[in-house]
């Protein structure tokens, strides 16, 4: 039997704030199986839940609020609040809006408010990510909405999938701000917020798809892990997102669920100046390398061995392509090289530490520099060191990685820690980023992804895993690489 403690939000705030003194109450046998889902999040709200930031992925996470595009599970676009989309030109989309969709203060979806929903959006100060370097705009015709890109752009689809472009009732723009709070169109209804403490929402039984299985779902934002987990061991979470490694011995291994990301620990060598110029050493940096000592040892075999950039959590970029032609290491002979990450993630330093030796091992010398990222990033893309260890999303919003491959690898991208500039590179680059979306434009990938590897200017060491907690009652929640799902319509109490 499911039991709820009154009020769950609340409860777990406290926690949160006493971290890991065991102040979890214990289950109260009287309270009422109400099929409620109390779900214990990591990250509280940084902008009041506006859809335009990066709180959009905690709406789309509780199904509250929804978009005009979907991505399947390769990250091809599939129907949402639009059936159908069609491409009239280059730089020209039309979406066909739904029809038959309630917003959850009960006024109709139509394609003026998907328009004015986008064109907020596009004119808003910051943009959200998604578009970032995107100029679009934005026009209702009848039932469908026109979308012209200033470039030819063939990712208008997934980017119009990104939860920071989700479609909001008119009344959620009063006043200057962007509220999410009964505005939505999901199978759940946001209907109260507390600060940076709790959220509460309820089946909406005017759903156009399926309706929601459970009455509902109660959040507690619950930043420090060791109390998300001991939420689920206690019972107090049916579902707890990110708990951290060194707690998951302590929990019901049929409670937990690893599920690969699309974020790769990467070593990148400063290829501009120093001696990763050389592609001899960078070679040599490569062989060095013990993945699977790194993966057992620092992450505890809670991590995926990388064969590429690109990892599990996209399961085509396995079909990727034997290399062929690498480079043959050259002897380092006491080269001396700075190797720098930062503190924000726990297993860096430590993955630091390991790499030291290893590199040691194969006769470089080396000096760590670690600090907090917001420390050293500048450093890093200014080239200040020869090796820098990142552990970087290898999806970007629109669920596409050739943005990610771009902004790192190119002779102009915008984090380019490798300081890497090569014509083939670039080439094959390019060629990704205007391919067809489908199986072309993955197989364009997986070349530039060939062409990066290469050069040996970024060494790819583990895909990492996120651990999600389930209560054994949970039925169906979401396990979702791209973190846009948990709660589902289908998601229960058993």
């Amino acid at each position: 039997m499911h039991l709820h403690k009154t009020p769950p939000g609340a409860c777990l705030a406290v926690a949160a704030a006493l971290a890991a003194t065991g102040c979890f109450p214990a289950g109260d046998d009287t309270a009422a199986d109400d099929g409620r889902i109390s779900v214990a999040m990591m990250q509280p709200p940084r902008s009041a839940l506006s859809p335009l930031t990066d709180d959009a992925f905690k709406l789309s996470r509780w199904s509250t609020a929804e978009t005009l595009v979907t991505l399947d599970e390769v990250g091809d676009p599939q129907p949402g609040l639009a059936t159908e989309w069609t491409r009239t030109d280059p730089t020209t989309w039309t979406f066909t809006i739904r029809e038959g969709v309630d917003f959850h203060d009960g006024t109709e979806l139509t394609a003026d408010v998907a328009a004015h929903a986008l064109e907020y959006a596009a004119q808003a100060s910051p943009k959200p990510r998604i578009l970032d370097g995107v100029e679009i705009g934005v026009e209702a015709r009848g039932d469908t909405v026109t979308v012209t890109t200033a470039e030819e752009d063939p990712l208008v689809p997934q980017r119009l999938s990104s939860p920071q472009l989700s479609i909001l009732a008119e009344s959620a723009y009063e006043g200057g701000s962007v509220s999410p709070v009964g505005t939505g169109t999901g199978p759940f209804e946001l209907v109260e917020v507390t600060g940076t403490t709790a959220a509460r929402l309820d089946r909406f039984d005017g759903y156009w798809g399926e309706p929601a299985l459970a009455p509902g779902i109660d959040v507690a934002f619950v930043p420090d892990g060791t109390a998300r987990a001991a939420a689920l061991r206690t019972g107090e979470a049916d579902i707890v997102e990110s708990v951290p490694t060194s707690q998951a011995a302590l929990l019901e291994e049929d409670t937990l669920t690893e599920v690969p990301m699309p974020r790769t620990n990467t070593l990148y060598l400063n290829t501009g100046e120093g001696p990763f110029t050389d592609p001899g050493l960078r070679a040599a940096a490569r062989e060095a390398i013990d993945r699977e000592s790194l993966v057992e040892g620092v992450y505890e075999g809670r991590a995926d061995v990388a064969e590429g950039l690109l990892g599990p959590a996209l399961p085509w970029a396995a079909e990727r392509p034997a290399r062929t032609g690498a480079t043959e290491a050259q002897d380092p002979d006491g080269a001396s090289v700075t190797l720098a990450t930062f503190t924000d993630r726990a297993e860096l330093p430590e993955v630091a530490t390991v790499l030291e030796q290893q590199l040691e091992d194969a006769g470089f010398e080396v000096e760590q520099v670690v600090r907090e990222y917001a420390n050293i990033e500048e450093d890093a893309l200014n080239g200040e060191f020869d090796a820098f260890i990142l552990s970087r999303a290898t999806v970007l919003d629109s669920g596409d990685p050739a943005a990610y491959m771009t902004s790192d690898f190119s002779c102009d991208g915008s984090f380019n820690i490798a300081q890497l500039c090569d014509e083939g590179v670039d080439a094959a680059l390019e060629a990704a980023e205007l391919a067809p979306t489908g199986e072309e434009r993955r197989a364009a990938i997986l070349e530039a992804e060939a062409a990066v590897l290469a050069t040996d200017a970024a060494i790819p060491m583990l895909h990492e895993r996120v651990i999600q907690g389930d209560a054994a009652g949970v039925v169906d929640s979401a396990k979702d690489p791209r973190e846009r799902l948990l709660v589902t319509s289908r998601t229960r109490l058993d």
